[in-house]
């Protein structure tokens, strides 16, 4: 069994990917088209703000959507260091300095006490970061501290499409906020994709400057920091089909969550804060002490599994010892004891119980 089976994902939904795809090849259009004008509008409506610019990939995201917000060379941004460096390698695209945060240890994610510390800081912006699925509880809170303090908030969503808090979407906080497209995905295309969503007009037309070369008009620049970063016609009919079906697909990664977390009894494991509607499951990420362990036996059963992730942002190789006085002890913790087990829409109820089963068997 595979962490995740996309040939299951595309075989199910093989009529309408080769119908969106004649479409495209049928208008002859294949760059910041009509799909794209279509997708846009509709994922803002979704997410529930204004205005939605898509790119070419999560990463592009969070790097223009930070150029977009004013972020330059020299300005700190607090991020956390236990989400796979995504972050950390737009601020370096900028030249931004990283103000690392640590996270709860239960949920993953930053807490309002670590937000609260950035502001002291005076970071000029703080990136809240949806991790594993789960939603920030205590975002709206952190959207007022950040307001009160004039420090701007953008929400990192790769990893919550459909997520939400007091029934409001992730991605509708912050000044702005970024989400992936990876083929993984909860919302996924088949290829790489990216998008930023704000209520902001201004900084809607920055993002689609930004994306194409700093144009105002056609080869004329006048912002500096431009990349060329546009989702393909192709990734954007693909997606508009794909997102009418986000919120099923959500609700059977919660069904395996909490088969999971109700049927999974190993007390040499810890299992993850699940919740309601603000977990997505993107990813099901227990932890242990004995993780290469529970690896060596799920391959035994046929059972593949990830770690998400194995080093902190502060502990990679790029930064040498840059950061070597800083201590994030959750998140050094959580590196050192985390590990993913599959949890995609597509399995079905025995591929659920094998893995149940085989977790269930395992021991020291």
């Amino acid at each position: 069994m595979l962490i995740n089976d996309l040939s299951l994902k595309i075989t199910n939904s093989r009529d309408v990917i080769d119908a969106a795809i004649a479409r495209v090849f049928n208008r002859s259009w294949l760059v910041l088209g009509p799909e794209v004008n279509e997708f846009e509008p509709a994922f803002a409506s979704y997410v529930g703000v204004n205005f939605c610019r898509t790119v070419a990939n999560g990463t592009d995201a969070l790097e223009i959507g930070l150029r977009a917000l004013g972020v330059k060379q020299g300005d700190k941004v607090a991020t956390v260091a236990n989400a796979g460096f995504y972050t950390s390698t737009a601020l370096l695209a900028i030249g931004a300095e990283p103000y690392y945060l640590d996270v709860d240890l239960e949920t993953r994610v930053v807490s309002l006490t670590e937000i609260e510390r950035a502001i002291k800081a005076q970071v000029k912006a703080i990136v809240v970061t949806h991790l594993y699925g789960k939603a920030v509880s205590d975002i709206v809170e952190i959207a007022a501290k950040c307001s009160a303090a004039g420090v701007l908030l953008v929400e990192d969503c790769a990893q919550a499409h459909g997520a939400k808090i007091d029934g409001k979407q992730v991605g509708s906080f912050g000044d702005i906020a970024c989400f992936s497209f990876y083929p993984t995905k909860n919302l996924g295309a088949l290829g790489d994709g990216g998008a930023i969503v704000t209520n902001d007009p201004v900084l809607s037309e920055g993002i689609a400057r930004l994306r194409q070369y700093g144009w105002s008009s056609k080869y004329q620049v006048e912002l500096s920091g431009a990349r060329n970063s546009r989702l393909d016609e192709m990734q954007a009919a693909i997606l508009s089909v794909f997102l009418p079906h986000l919120d099923s697909w959500n609700i059977r990664r919660r069904e395996i969550a909490t088969a999971y977390s109700t049927q999974i009894k190993n007390d040499a494991l810890r299992l993850p804060a699940i919740g309601g509607e603000d977990y997505v499951a993107h990813l099901y990420v227990v932890r242990t002490q004995h993780r290469l362990s529970l690896q060596a036996h799920l391959r035994s059963h046929e059972i593949a599994s990830d770690i998400h992730y194995p080093i902190p942002d502060t502990k990679q190789p790029v930064f040498k010892s840059r950061f070597a006085n800083i201590s994030l002890p959750n998140t050094e913790l959580l590196a050192e004891e985390v590990i993913t087990l599959p949890c995609y829409p597509e399995m079905t109820d025995a591929d659920i119980q094998q893995v149940i089963n085989a977790v269930n068997s395992w021991q020291l």
